[in-house]
């Protein structure tokens, strides 16, 4: 199975320090496990593991 990626750009002040700190800065990500709502994500570095709200999250915006 081909692996899938998003890319996602920090919205609340949380996720912008992870997106710093934990994700090197790198917007792209791979998607780890899908549901209806929700993507499950694993930062490339593999440092950081998070989980966004495919219609309205509140720490991360799909940019793709």
């Amino acid at each position: 199975m081909k692996t899938k990626f998003i890319c996602v750009s920090p919205i609340s002040p949380k996720a912008k320090l992870n997106f710093e700190l934990e994700m090197l800065g790198l917007h792209s990500c791979r998607v780890k496990h899908e549901e209806n709502d929700f993507y499950y994500l694993e930062s490339l570095n593999k440092e950081y593991y998070f989980t966004v709200n495919k219609k309205d999250d509140s720490n991360w915006r799909i940019i793709q």
